[in-house]
């Protein structure tokens, strides 16, 4: 397991996600699913932020994974990321310099830093955080974060908004006729950045996608039928990609995830797969 933490990085590059969240009409539920898919436990912290200003934050054999809280009556539920930043000040005057719309903050939040909410330019909301010294956040193990693609309907926007903000790098690896960009760091991949194509309902709103790990003895298939079994939907049948084998689930209240399965990968060009839109209802 990758935990990262300030302890082992004082200073945490711009732009590399170091949190993920999930905004629920029903936390205890939503908890009891991930308890049951991912085995994660649960502890209540205070939060200015949200609607009752409480936040349970998710944790795997004693590591932060991510956080829960109540969604707001006039927010949809769903998963969001956070992007390091070194100010959330000087992060809202560059969002709005680029055109995105600051809807939250800077706020500060007891014992875990500043965060800034934020709508990018092509109306994805995103989270910026300016982490304490008590940070930390375990991603690249089993039930944990392992990336996540930012799904739009304006690349170029969304790939000149974040590639200023963060000085990424862009870089198309998409197959014929699909729009799939790799965002880089000193040669590292970050994030990744698809123009949702026909699979897509028109007037889906840009969302970002977020994939948790699966173990290969579980599987993505069997991940997929766990999540069935509490409660969930499986919005998109197992399939294999050059990343590994994924499954597009949903969790009671339709916040849609992937699992991936990094030991199932196909050697060929980005094969999205042809699927049912997620956000078909």
């Amino acid at each position: 397991m990758s935990v990262s933490s300030a302890a082992a990085q004082p200073v945490l590059s711009p732009g590399i996600p170091c949190w993920v969240e999930l905004a629920s009409p029903d936390v205890a539920e939503a908890e009891a699913f991930y308890n049951g898919l991912f085995g994660w436990s649960y502890e209540l912290k205070r939060d200015p932020a949200t609607s009752d200003g409480r936040y349970s934050l998710a944790s795997l054999g004693g590591f932060s994974v991510g956080g829960l809280y109540r969604a707001a009556a006039s927010q949809p539920p769903g998963w969001t990321v956070h992007l390091s930043v070194h100010n959330t000040a000087g992060a809202a005057e560059w969002v709005e310099h680029l055109g995105g719309v600051v809807t939250l903050g800077p706020v500060e939040i007891p014992g875990r830093g500043y965060i800034l909410h934020a709508l990018d330019p092509t109306g994805t909301p995103i989270v910026f955080w300016q982490p304490a010294a008590t940070w930390e956040f375990a991603a690249g193990a089993p039930n944990t974060f392992s990336g996540a693609d930012l799904n739009t309907t304006d690349g170029a926007i969304a790939d000149q908004f974040y590639s200023r903000l963060f000085n990424y790098n862009v870089h198309q690896i998409g197959g014929e006729n699909i729009d799939y960009a790799e965002w880089r760091l000193d040669h590292q991949p970050v994030l990744y950045r698809y123009v949702m194509g026909p699979e897509y309902r028109p007037g889906t709103p840009p969302h970002w996608m977020v994939y948790f790990e699966v173990d290969p003895a579980r599987g993505a298939d069997a991940a997929a039928g766990h999540a069935l079994m509490l409660g969930g939907s499986v919005v998109v049948q197992p399939y294999d990609t050059p990343f590994g084998r994924v499954a597009v689930l949903a969790d009671p209240h339709g916040s849609v995830f992937s699992v991936i399965d990094h030991s199932r990968v196909i050697e060929a060009h980005y094969g999205g797969a042809e699927v049912d839109d997620p956000y078909d209802d």
